[in-house]
């Protein structure tokens, strides 16, 4: 299918003035690049694959992923497999209708005869809804299979079962809940039943059909912008469909009925407003959201109901300078039945009270745009509403399109405000004592110097380019000090003259007592204005008395952030002055004290007479001495350690582990020494 997808032409109708207005701008090409990031890759499954294949169809997408080869094989597959359930057959077919794999007559009399078996041990709606779409999906591949329904009465009175008498349906005759989306799938699964029936259908029975559909769309919902949608309140195992999914099914239920039935009496506003539904949603975030809205536009485009024409405007600001055009294009591209379009009326913002105008636009057939050369006569910058009518030119197409009548569109018009006698002065009392004009916009380099005895006035006159008295949102008077402190003053209007007066004496404790320099500028703007300006003016110098004691202060200017990242000051350490020493002479004099225990200690043991006569002999017992003397060793080297680099927590951890070991090699050492004492006594 191309990117020309058929006929639908994006209207915005307003009830009112008052009425909230959304524009609906057309698919996009934001919505093909949203497809191709959102369907990259390879797919989890077939229903996903054909979720994006059938979104690249209808956006007439070219460059997409190469999947063929793969989601072909998983369509052989699932197709000659067994165990594949009704379900898993119409997912594969309809990814097979797209890709064209390469599936046998024989294979597909098999999948027939597979999928009728279905039809006849089906107890749900769902059964029936992927049998029968699964038999339909066949009749559009082949022709020479065999897909008729013997028995289409007792199955639409089968479906019939399950109607409710709000146009909703149940899902089973054993589940008591009723669903809008179940009622989408039943009016689709109905037309697929009647398309294969292979003889005639009960007429009475379509006809009570038709009105399940009425009835379905009189519980239809509105938003305040004129869009139709449908809600699910039904939670089934496959979780809550929302307004989404839920209009979707409704969508593809009515145009695929409408494609068996001759007519069905639904109003073109609902078209139109499912139609605003869709496109309101911008675009989509998700890949299933993102496949409602393109395939639901899609069949509205193609259906056999009414086919919603949407006036679609590329911008709703236009300048009475530049001359913009007004556009008029399909959602999707595609080119429109032959038409005009006419402006009717032009209201004023605020005002119910609207001119006539039935201005034909201009119609280029190359581009496919309907181009509003010139504004109306009178319409000047400000903001309205155009009252635009689409008027078919053949009366046939009345029945099978849909205008949606009258459409209001809010516009803001933009132009070129005229500033005039833009002037400043300086005054004391009425006396003007220097006057200037100004420039605006433009450039301007004032010098002006005053007292807190004077006064400063600046005035200037707005007009329309029609001349008439311009308002703008913002007329603003700022006075800047050198030390940063900001004034700022609003300046009043009477029609279209703008006039400001400061009085420095009344304004010195605003001013917080600052003499010196203020610059001067001045801030005009509006939305529609497009020589809006922020222009300084220039400075003045003021004289201002002292401050009183008691005066308040000017508050603290904020600090500019890229100042942090400047150069630091330099910042100098002072060292403490080391402690005066004793003198060399103490200190080894203090040292030589130190040592006189240690030598009397070595005089004490010499004078004891200390030897090793006792020192054991045999291997096990030497070896025990040996280590706890050599423990105690350690535990001298410790406690030098401790004096020089160790701290008291690691020095008491380190000796109790010494001191474990000690008392074990020392216990087998004087056991051994008490047991050779014993024996030389006994001896």
């Amino acid at each position: 299918m191309s990117r020309k997808l058929g006929i639908i032409v994006v209207l915005l109708a307003v009830a009112s003035i008052c009425e909230s207005a959304t524009i609906f701008h057309p698919i996009s090409e934001s919505h093909r690049s949203a497809a191709l990031e959102l369907f990259s890759g390879s797919f989890s499954s077939l229903e996903e694959a054909y979720e994006g294949l059938r979104t690249f169809e209808v956006l007439g997408i070219e460059k997409k992923p190469d999947v063929k080869d793969h989601t072909c094989k998983s369509v052989v597959d699932t197709l000659s497999s067994v165990s594949s359930n009704s379900r898993d057959l119409y997912h594969a077919l309809r990814v097979n209708g797209i890709l064209k794999c390469r599936i046998s007559k024989e294979d597909l009399t098999g999948i027939v005869l597979r999928l009728k078996g279905a039809v006849k041990d089906a107890t749900s709606l769902l059964d029936y809804y992927h049998s029968i779409g699964g038999l339909l999906l066949v009749k559009d591949q082949s022709s020479e299979v065999d897909v008729h329904l013997e028995n289409a009465d007792g199955i639409l009175r089968s479906l019939k079962a399950l109607s409710q008498s709000d146009g909703r349906w149940r899902y089973s005759s054993n589940n008591p809940e009723s669903s809008t989306f179940a009622a989408g799938l039943a009016f689709e699964t109905i037309s697929g039943v009647i398309s294969l029936a292979a003889s005639a259908v009960d007429e009475n029975l379509i006809g009570t059909l038709k009105k399940d559909i009425v009835k379905l769309f009189d519980s239809v919902e509105k938003y305040d912008d004129g869009s139709y949608y449908f809600d699910d309140k039904h939670i089934d195992a496959s979780g809550h469909q929302g307004p989404l999914s839920a209009t979707s099914a409704v969508v593809r239920g009515l145009t695929a009925f409408a494609s068996i039935s001759e007519s069905l009496n639904i109003p073109e506003d609902k078209i139109l407003g499912l139609a605003r539904f869709f496109l309101g949603i911008g675009v989509p975030g998700n890949s299933k959201d993102l496949f409602y809205q393109i395939d639901t536009l899609s069949h509205l485009e193609n259906n056999r109901v009414s086919v919603p024409l949407i006036l679609s405007l590329p911008a709703t600001v236009l300048s009475l300078t530049t001359k913009d055009k007004l556009k008029v294009s399909t959602v999707l591209g595609s080119t429109a039945p032959p038409l005009s379009v006419k402006l009717m009326q032009v209201f004023s913002s605020g005002s119910r009270d609207a001119s006539v105008l039935k201005q034909e636009l201009h119609f280029d057939p190359k581009e496919a745009v309907h181009t509003l050369d010139a504004l109306p006569e009178g319409v000047d910058i400000g903001e309205y509403v155009f009252a635009f009518e689409i008027v078919l030119s053949d009366p046939e197409h009345k029945r099978k399109f849909a205008t949606g009548g009258r459409t209001k569109v809010p516009v803001h018009v933009t132009g070129v405000v005229k500033v005039e006698n833009a002037k400043v002065a300086v005054l004391e009392g009425d006396i003007v004592e220097s006057e200037k004009k100004l420039d605006l916009p433009g450039k301007n380099d004032l010098a002006l110097s005053a007292n807190h005895l004077q006064k400063l006035h600046v005035s200037f006159l707005l007009t329309t380019p029609f001349g008439k008295p311009f308002k703008p949102h913002q007329a603003l008077l700022k006075l800047r000090h050198e030390s940063g402190v900001e004034h700022i003053f609003v300046v009043g209007n009477s029609g279209t003259h703008f006039e400001i007066t400061l009085d420095f004496l009344s304004l010195v404790e605003k001013f917080y007592y600052l003499s010196g320099q203020y610059d001067i500028e001045l801030t005009v703007g509006d939305a529609v204005m497009e020589n809006s300006f922020l222009q300084p003016l220039g400075s003045i110098e003021l004289d201002l008395p002292k401050a009183p004691e008691k005066a308040t202060q000017p508050p603290p200017q904020a600090v500019n952030p890229y100042l942090r990242y400047g150069p630091k000051p330099e910042i100098a350490h002072i060292f403490r002055v080391p402690e005066k020493r004793p003198p060399q002479e103490v200190s080894f004099a203090f040292l030589g004290l130190v040592l006189v225990p240690f030598l009397a200690f070595l005089v004490g043991l010499l004078r004891l007479g200390v030897n090793l006569k006792n020192f054991p002999t045999s291997t096990i017992p030497a070896t025990f001495a040996i280590l706890f003397h050599g423990g105690i060793a350690v535990v001298l080297i410790l406690y030098v350690f401790f004096w020089l680099k160790l701290d008291l927590f690691t020095t008491l951890k380190t000796l109790g582990v010494i001191g474990i070991f000690l008392m074990f090699v020392g216990h087998r050492t004087l056991s051994h020494l008490a047991s050779v004492s014993a024996k030389l006594k006994s001896a």
